[in-house]
């Protein structure tokens, strides 16, 4: 049983085409009737078009396998007052889904990834947390990768807001506690007697993704085909429990190694 990171994993953070031996191993698990969830960290588009898309290039993936923080986000967070901040792309998903976007006395600081955040708007969110708004980060992930250059992630953000107001954060997606856990869920109704430990995730995110999933008990592969060029970039520096089950270069690796 698989849990499958998109970005960096599936398809390129380059170009968004799919990664060598992506759509292959996707095409295994589903000829095998294996069980698995792709659970991706995606905010820029809705989850139906973001879906669709991966479909559109060649993935056969059913919408029942699927899960992205979008999904979730309005079991975390109220509708009203939300100081958000990403892509255009993502704060137009937000007022879509009926969020109401307010910059001066929100109740929420709302945060998503994007390349070129501004000093004024860490000093603006700092301003509305230090003022009583919660923190809450679409998802927590510890690199951007975009155009061949690596970002602060969202989950590097937010330990920055922390450490400068004292202001606890949630999580809405990978790697929170409640994320993997709808995520087995959902997998239930392919495996009804799924536990995290029949599980495998595979990621590029070995700091955030595969951290979190192994501290539940999963098993975890780590691919470099996304944040990471080697695994001695960040591997030795992982806490020895957090380190992954398995390392491959990436989808195609994998399915040669089964």
């Amino acid at each position: 049983m698989y849990f499958i990171d998109v970005q960096g994993t599936l398809i390129s953070d380059i170009d968004k085409s799919p990664i060598r031996g992506a759509i292959e191993f996707i095409d295994m698990l589903n000829y095998n009737k294996t069980p698995y969830m792709v659970i991706t960290n995606n905010t820029k588009y809705s989850s139906k078009d973001f879906l669709a898309y991966l479909n559109s290039i060649g993935f056969n993936l059913l919408a029942s396998s699927y899960l992205d923080p979008l999904m979730m986000l309005e079991y975390k967070v109220s509708k009203e007052a939300v100081a958000a901040y990403g892509t255009k792309e993502f704060l137009s998903v937000l007022v879509d889904m009926g969020y109401k976007l307010d910059y001066k006395n929100p109740k929420t600081v709302l945060v998503s990834v994007k390349a070129d955040f501004t000093s004024e708007e860490y000093a603006q969110m700092i301003e509305f947390l230090l003022s009583g708004a919660s923190l809450v980060g679409m998802h927590e992930t510890s690199i951007y990768a975009k155009n061949s250059k690596r970002y602060p992630g969202v989950g590097a953000i937010l330990k920055l807001l922390e450490f400068a107001t004292s202001t606890p954060y949630e999580v809405v997606g990978k790697p929170s506690v409640a994320f993997y856990n709808e995520s087995l869920e959902l997998l239930r109704k392919q495996a009804p007697h799924a536990e995290f430990g029949d599980v495998t995730i595979i990621s590029d995110d070995v700091k955030g993704d595969l951290g979190g999933a192994k501290e539940l008990g999963m098993k975890t592969v780590f691919v470099l085909s996304g944040k990471y060029k080697s695994k001695e970039e960040i591997v030795p520096f992982l806490k020895p429990s957090l380190r992954p089950d398995h390392i491959f270069g990436d989808m195609q690796d994998i399915l040669e190694a089964l």
